[in-house]
């Protein structure tokens, strides 16, 4: 069984920054990738941002030099800072890692979700 334990979201006016933990446990054997995605109501869940063990990054055009993604191997954790919030950001957040497990299997989890909203 594997786990993504997701912290950080909430509520911040525009202009604001927050920043997002994840941290995974379980049954791994190796983690490949991590990364964030997001969905609006009515919309489709979305690549923000995903970083390699090796530490290549992958961002959405809308997100390009405001956030900045992160990772720590040693606690299977990924970071997502957040920094001048728009409206537009408003979102559920979502953890993501894509890895191998003890039989080499390729898998992928996601975690719960967290709110983030941003207000005008």
């Amino acid at each position: 069984q594997v786990q993504l334990v997701e912290s950080g979201g909430g509520l911040v006016q525009a202009g604001g920054s927050l920043r997002l933990s994840c941290a995974a446990s379980g049954n791994i054997f190796r983690i490949n990738a991590m990364g964030w995605y997001r969905q609006a109501p009515g919309k489709q869940r979305d690549l923000v941002a995903d970083i390699t063990s090796g530490g290549s990054t992958n961002y959405a055009d809308s997100v390009k030099g405001r956030f900045t993604i992160s990772n720590d191997n040693a606690k299977n954790t990924v970071y997502l800072q957040m920094s001048s919030l728009k409206p537009e950001d408003t979102a559920v957040y979502y953890c993501n890692a894509r890895g191998q497990n003890w039989r080499l299997k390729y898998e992928n989890y996601w975690g719960q979700g967290t709110q983030v909203t941003v207000s005008s």
